[in-house]
């Protein structure tokens, strides 16, 4: 079953990719599919930050199809695969949902998020770059996807205003990092991922500044780095 996982993984990993192609597109959930429109909510990142995705397909397709053709029965990779893929292969239905209902796809990426730490969490010690990168930039990606998606609904339908939604759901987002980079003691690309998004959120709070949501961005990046750096393994 090792090597039929591996297909499937590889099988998963290019249906997500592909999967933009065959929507209407998305570039994030439009104001009006929320009770309370959502313009300019300060817990999205910038426009550029969401350029990441590119990687991510491509790195998930590379590492998928080398672990089939050169790690197809490898054991290190076996533990791995099966949250994989079912993870990508809700991702590739993920963005014509999205489109949709913005609630059906926050429950759907929060899935996607808990199999593909999963996945990381079973990374064989082999292949680093092609094993346990690839996997670890996008459960970093989704753990601040995640956050966007449930900060956009808490204020989207009303229950907190735009800030204290980005700082409930961010705070929520940086506490789930934090243990899982505790925990792995590895795979700093989870990390830095998670950065590269607070990064984003920090620019999108920028203009005008909006100091609460931008200050504890900072905060998230700090702990992240000083967490890092006491890392000995």
């Amino acid at each position: 079953m090792t090597r039929v996982w591996a297909a499937l993984v590889l099988g998963a990993a290019i249906l997500f990719a592909a999967s933009p192609w065959f929507t209407q597109g998305f570039n994030g959930f439009e104001p009006d599919q929320f009770p309370v429109p959502q313009n300019d909510p300060p817990v999205q990142p910038a426009g550029y930050a969401f350029s990441i995705w590119g990687l991510i397909y491509l790195w998930l397709i590379v590492g998928a199809a080398f672990g089939l053709l050169k790690r197809g029965d490898d054991p290190d990779w076996a533990d791995m695969r099966p949250p994989l893929a079912v993870s990508l292969a809700i991702g590739a239905t993920w963005l014509p949902v999205a489109n949709v209902s913005p609630v059906i796809a926050t429950v759907l990426i929060l899935a996607m998020l808990g199999t593909a730490l999963l996945s990381l969490f079973r990374v064989g010690d082999t292949d680093r770059w092609l094993q346990q990168t690839p996997v670890a930039i996008y459960a970093g990606w989704l753990t601040a996807a995640s956050s966007v998606s449930v900060g956009l609904l808490l204020g989207g339908y009303g229950i907190l205003n735009a800030t204290w939604a980005a700082i409930v759901s961010l705070s929520l987002g940086l506490v789930l990092a934090l243990v899982a980079q505790y925990r792995l003691h590895r795979a700093p690309e989870y990390g830095i991922t998670v950065i590269w998004a607070l990064i984003g959120v920090i620019v999108a709070n920028t203009g005008p500044l909006n100091i609460a949501v931008a200050g504890l961005c900072v905060i998230g990046i700090i702990a992240i780095l000083s967490l890092r750096a006491t890392d000995t393994e």
